[in-house]
């Protein structure tokens, strides 16, 4: 049980450094690559899903550190 976690822990881990470096700050990440077309107001709709999946991968990865440690305890 407890290396199941950690491989999962390992795999979010590496899942959110990758989400977290592919957003943008002003013209980098997704948008300063070309990927999204620049748009006039508020964000494009990759970028918005984008967020959404590094939210859902930061609370696995938040639930995830919870199971570990009270599996190790």
């Amino acid at each position: 049980m407890v290396q199941a976690l950690a491989v999962i822990q390992v795999l979010l881990s590496m899942a959110l450094v990758g989400l977290i470096l592919m957003h943008s700050g002003r013209d980098t990440g997704l948008g300063g690559m070309g990927f999204t077309p620049a748009s006039q107001g508020g964000t494009h709709i990759v970028e918005r899903n984008l967020t959404r999946l590094t939210v859902l991968v930061g609370v696995l990865f938040v639930a995830n550190c919870i199971a570990l440690f009270h599996a190790l305890k």
